[in-house]
């Protein structure tokens, strides 16, 4: 076995003992498929007003602008599924991504553990750590590592795993045994997904016109919701998981191990009437590690009083 292998195999081990549910390895390098792709999106203005999305286009297609010297891009999933629910089904719904503490801090931790292990174990290596923070397309990081395919929906899916899964990378300055990339597009002719979006977000194979999805509107959007979607929202008050409740590759989502995610106690048990009443007292409470954060406590209201017009 050749060193780059060895040490492979050794990042991977380590991997899956830090909880991640995947580890698949790529060669540093510009994103050549990609470019034309990301270029039309943002030429049709399907970013909404995600206008970061914009900003730094060379450093989302090629890592080794972001991290000098870099020569391996390893790519992780972590797993975030529950078949916990929210009691009250006429109550404001929240995506399961966002039941426990914030992903961002849970993930970073494990990355930066791993980082250290391989410093430790393998040497001198320098890299960074990215969580859904920077300008890197995780999706396609992920899909050449040979972690799963692009959906219809965007997101990246597997056929043991499905896609209720969190990605993040390390980017880092050491030649690696590389992975075979995923080129089957296992969703075939189905197109269950596209059908059940309520505000025909998903444009087309692949493409998301983020201006219209729920998870925008109820997360990223800071104006007012706009009236064309009363009606459409289908009780989602944070974030949205039709997309992916409707996948059948879900089928094969195993509960998350991560005591982390789990929800705050009172979370589950709110009540429709609990959710229109809350108060910034409550929601500092319920949500103090949580992601719901991000739309701070008007953001969250705003969402709600939508949802009841």
């Amino acid at each position: 076995m050749s060193l780059a292998a060895t040490y492979s195999k050794l990042i991977k081990e380590e991997a899956t003992r830090l909880g991640f549910l995947s580890c698949g390895i790529s060669r540093a390098e510009f994103l050549e498929d990609e470019a034309p792709r990301l270029e039309n999106w943002l030429k049709n203005k399907y970013q909404g007003e995600l206008s970061y999305m914009e900003n730094h286009f060379d450093k989302r297609l090629d890592p080794r602008l972001l991290v000098d010297g870099a020569k391996s891009v390893i790519s992780l999933s972590y797993n975030y599924f529950t078949t916990q629910s929210q009691s009250d089904p006429t109550a404001p719904k929240l995506s399961k991504y966002a039941y426990g503490t914030d992903y961002h801090f849970v993930i970073k931790e494990k990355l930066k553990e791993l980082l250290s292990f391989i410093q430790n174990h393998i040497g001198e290596v320098s890299g960074r750590a990215f969580v859904d923070s920077a300008p890197v397309l995780d999706k396609a990081w992920a899909e050449r590592a040979g972690l799963g395919w692009v959906g219809k929906h965007s997101l990246l899916l597997s056929k043991k795993k499905g896609s209720f899964f969190f990605l993040s990378e390390l980017i880092i300055d050491l030649e690696l045994d590389y992975d075979t990339r995923i080129t089957t597009d296992h969703c075939g002719s189905c197109t269950k997904c596209i059908d059940a979006c309520p505000t025909e977000a998903i444009i087309d194979n692949r493409i998301i016109d983020a201006s219209k999805c729920i998870s925008y509107l109820t997360i990223e959007l800071k104006d007012n919701i706009p009236d064309p979607f009363k009606g459409k929202m289908e009780n989602w008050a944070f974030g949205c998981d039709i997309c992916q409740d409707v996948c059948p590759w879900n089928r094969f989502s195993m509960p998350h191990q991560e005591p982390a995610f789990d929800p705050h106690p009172d979370l589950l048990d709110m009540t429709r009437q609990e959710w229109e009443e809350i108060t910034e007292d409550t929601f500092k409470k319920v949500f103090k590690k949580s992601a719901v954060k991000r739309t701070k406590f008007a953001g969250l209201k705003r969402n709600i009083d939508f949802l009841n017009q």
